[in-house]
């Protein structure tokens, strides 16, 4: 019963917790079921119109925003007149027509990883937010892998429009090398044929995220073609000062844009975070405009030319005491050696408990030495072996003499090439206006899988783009968010629902601190007492009679080993009157008789146990102090109890010390007789009641 007083506030606390966490988790549980169903149902994915039309109505709202608006998805709305190129790749069927797969191969690289054989697939992502929301996956990691696709209309660098370039990048499998980069490539008769897209076709602009090992990069690279002679520079942009690991790793979706204006500024954000500004004039290297002069490579320095802006005073000399050669340290000469210094005896000896090892071979080996151990002689002395005085600084040190620095008298400064005009210089105040672009195209090597591009776009209105992310991108990270505090919302909007909950949340935190701290530490002190003591516990004993023959029927009774035992041993002596055992003397006798029946023969043990279980007569060491005056107190054990119900009917009249050595005997002839018969050579004695005396 113990036990189970003290396991009961914690199964209470841990049924508790598990229905109202069961509550919460089932609510949340529903919704994600329907993530699942999501995924099943679109493992099928077909091009047929009708079923995605079917899977749209089918689409229920995830999550709701803060207003208590559901949160669904459709493919976006867009008035195709706004855009030089837009694909939500959610239509397949006119998306793939779009796409053109690259089909070159390297020229630079070995010929078995040379091809184009990356894997492009339309999907919906693995995590799903909803399932008609589909994205362009690299699908193959460790391979080349290029797809492109035409723009409506080419783009040209006009005085009056601003490029805008937007698109998603989610990795679905994290990212430690490779890169999710746009090229945007240029109306240039090498880029007319996308199958052959490669990483010599020529570009305009490169832009995207870029990620190797912890080198991680925004790349913004346009191709600047000098207006002298032709030749084309790439510009790379300067690194954002932010560091940007969390789109390679949280596996989420991020927008990405850049926006190229007329006035030669450039802006680059991540997730509508502003993350990049500057100027294609000053923040890019190298440097769109190069410099008007430059060194004349044909400029030699003079053989007299002396750069030496001081040298060493070539008059001055080394005094005569110099000493170059004195040590830094000497031994101090003051030192003497300390009393107890055991000059003869070696720091180390030979170990006297090395033994020549089996497989020594002296022709090859050689002599066999035992391994050098401290002396152990050496430990209570000062030391051992030859005494040195210990070094003190040399005070005539000055180390090596060197002569002191003077200035330089035909010093001339540092030599530098004189200047000449830049033959190639030119000044491009308008790098904006760049070679126009027709095509879009993405040409990657990763060594990660699963890259989803999605909601790509070209356009020259930065509000167009935004309003387009609206209904994309932002529609699809509200969900994620929504959904990611989920758990969270459920939880409290149970206990909203259900005030109950705080009540019973207090009631298993109070209750078993309350019954550890009043209830259980009171019962472990009891216990603790109980141990010191051989006295009857409240669990052996209830309410134990007193002295004067007061019954108690409800008295607990433990059974012992001992009660067992002496049960087995007194059959015959259930009719024998039984000694008060007042006297330690008596208790003696008692004991003795015990254990002489212990001794007797097997039969005996067998008739003795019948006839004990019949009878339940009381044991010699089972007597308990029941005198008449109830003024002497004994130490009662569980087997005393169990006597308790026989003895406090008649109690012997103790007032004679040889009634009660004639008990005794009576008892101990009972006792040895054998096979449990009574014996008659002797006259019973007569019991007799104090009231009868």
């Amino acid at each position: 019963m113990r036990k189970l007083d003290q396991r009961f506030p914690s199964v209470a606390l841990l049924l508790v917790v598990l229905l109202i966490s069961s509550k919460c988790i089932n609510n949340v549980a529903g919704r994600e079921a329907e993530d699942d169903d999501y995924e099943d149902e679109f493992d099928g994915r077909t091009d047929n119109t009708e079923m995605n039309e079917k899977k749209q109505q089918d689409s229920a709202p995830l999550a709701t925003d803060d207003n208590g608006i559901e949160i669904t998805y459709e493919s976006p709305k867009y008035d195709i007149a706004n855009f030089y190129f837009i694909d939500h790749f959610d239509d397949i069927e006119m998306s793939q027509k779009l796409w053109v797969k690259s089909q070159a191969k390297k020229d630079d690289i070995a010929e078995e990883i040379a091809k184009y054989d990356g894997v492009w697939n339309w999907e919906a992502p693995q995590r799903i937010v909803w399932k008609d929301d589909v994205g362009l996956v690299l699908k193959s990691k460790a391979k080349h892998a290029a797809i492109a696709a035409r723009l409506t209309k080419p783009f040209t660098f006009a005085e009056n429009k601003d490029l805008v370039v937007q698109y998603e990048v989610t990795m679905q499998e994290g990212q430690e090398c490779g890169g999710a980069y746009i090229k945007l490539l240029s109306a240039d008769p090498e880029s007319e044929d996308l199958t052959m897209f490669n990483d010599k076709t020529p570009y305009t602009i490169m832009f995207g995220p870029d990620k190797c090992g912890n080198d991680i990069k925004m790349h913004f690279i346009f191709r600047h073609v000098n207006p002298i002679n032709g030749s084309i520079t790439e510009k790379h942009c300067r690194k954002p000062k932010e560091r940007l690991e969390e789109p390679f790793k949280d596996k989420l979706p991020h927008l990405y844009r850049l926006v190229v204006r007329p006035d030669n500024t450039y802006e680059i954000s991540v997730d509508h975070k502003v993350i990049n500004i500057g100027s294609l004039l000053t923040d890019f290297t190298p440097p769109v405009n190069p410099p008007s002069t430059i060194d004349d490579p044909e400029d030699k320095k003079p053989d007299d030319w002396d750069e030496r802006e001081k040298i060493t005073d070539p008059t001055a000399k080394k005094p005569d005491d110099w000493d170059d050669d004195a040590p830094p340290q000497v031994p101090d000469a003051n030192a003497v050696m300390p009393d107890g210094w055991l000059e003869d005896e070696p720091e180390m000896i030979p170990d006297p408990a090395a033994t020549i090892p089996e497989d020594w071979d002296f022709e090859m080996d050689g002599e066999w030495e035992a391994p050098l151990v401290d002396n152990p002689i050496c430990e209570k002395a000062p030391g051992c072996g030859t005494w040195k005085a210990p070094l003190i600084s040399n005070p005539n040190y000055k180390g090596k003499w060197r002569a002191p620095l003077i200035k330089n008298p035909n010093y001339r400064g540092k030599w530098t090439p004189r200047k000449i005009a830049n033959p190639d210089f030119f000044e491009d105040l308008n790098p904006y206006k760049m070679t126009p672009i027709a095509s879009v195209g993405i040409e990657l090597w990763s060594m990660s899988n699963n890259i989803l591009f999605d909601n790509l776009i070209i356009t020259d209105d930065v509000k167009v783009a935004l309003d387009y992310a609206t209904q994309t991108f932002d529609v699809k990270r509200k969900y994620i968010e929504k959904k990611s505090d989920s758990v969270l919302n459920q939880t409290k909007a149970f206990f909203k629902e259900s005030p109950w909950a705080w009540f019973v949340i207090a009631m298993i935190i109070v209750l078993p601190l309350t019954y550890y701290c009043f209830i259980y530490n009171n019962k472990k002190d009891g216990c603790a007492d109980a141990k010191k003591t051989d006295a009857i516990q409240p669990d052996d004993v209830s309410n134990v009679g007193g002295g004067n023959g007061d019954k108690n029927p409800n008295s607990k009774k433990k059974k012992s080993d001992l009660e067992v035992k002496a049960a087995d041993a007194t059959e015959t002596n259930a009719g024998n009157e039984f000694p008060d055992d007042e006297s330690d003397s008596k208790d003696k006798d008692s004991t003795e008789s015990f254990e002489m029946e212990e001794g007797s023969e097997d039969k005996d043990e067998e008739e003795s146990d019948a006839g004990a279980k019949k009878i339940g007569a009381i044991q010699p060491n089972d007597i308990r102090n029941a005198g008449g005056d109830g003024d002497s107190s004994k130490k009662k054990s569980d087997v005393e109890v169990k006597a308790t119900g026989f003895a406090e009917t008649d109690v012997l009249d103790d007032d004679n010390d040889d009634k009660d050595k004639e008990s005794t005997e009576s008892f101990e002839m009972g006792q040895g007789h054998k096979g449990g018969e009574e014996d008659t050579t002797k006259p019973r004695k007569r019991r007799v009641r104090k009231d009868e005396s």
